[in-house]
């Protein structure tokens, strides 16, 4: 018959002592956990600078439209000559609504446009400036771009003519 080997019982009469606590905390007074009734947070409303464009009732340019506002965009290139580079971007949703991303056209960018990301200027018939960010490995803009896109009311179907008229100036 085999026995059993006597396990003598622990101690579990730790007494007091302090609680261990990392060189980082131990200067700092110890956590409370208890839990207090707060009132609730309010919640804050966002604040739009322009009226917000009814998503569900869009309204899509028919292909008439899209092609009237090219012809359109072409005239006013050829009359600009060709003394600035320059090229025409047809409005599509994405452009206007929602994410307001707009891709420029990769020759374009490769051979007139910098490497790296940078704020180029853009400015309207009026004189008006406005700042947006090129991403030059995306090839387009977008901080900024949304602004000008909103203050123009631009909608899907118009259709722009960017010149550029410095390294980072559009016109």
């Amino acid at each position: 018959m085999i026995q059993a080997k006597k396990v003598k019982a622990r101690s579990t009469d730790f007494g007091v002592s302090s609680v261990r606590r990392s060189s980082r905390t131990a200067d700092k007074p110890p956590p409370n956990y208890k839990e207090y009734a707060m009132e609730p947070m309010s919640e804050g409303r966002r604040i739009y600078k322009y009226k917000r464009r009814d998503i569900l009732n869009r309204v899509y340019a028919s292909d008439k439209d899209r092609v009237y506002a090219i012809e359109r965009a072409e005239e006013l290139e050829q009359q600009l000559g060709s003394a600035f580079p320059a090229f025409i971007k047809p409005m599509l949703q994405s452009h206007v609504t929602g994410g307001f991303w707009l891709s420029f056209p990769i020759p374009f960018c490769k051979v007139h446009l910098p490497d790296e990301d940078e704020m180029v200027t853009l400015v309207d018939e009026d004189g008006d400036e406005w700042k947006a960010k090129y991403l030059a490995r995306k090839n387009g803009l977008s901080g900024g771009w949304r602004g000008f896109s909103i203050d123009h009311e631009l909608v899907d179907g118009d259709a722009l003519v960017f010149q550029l008229i410095e390294p980072t100036t559009f016109k």
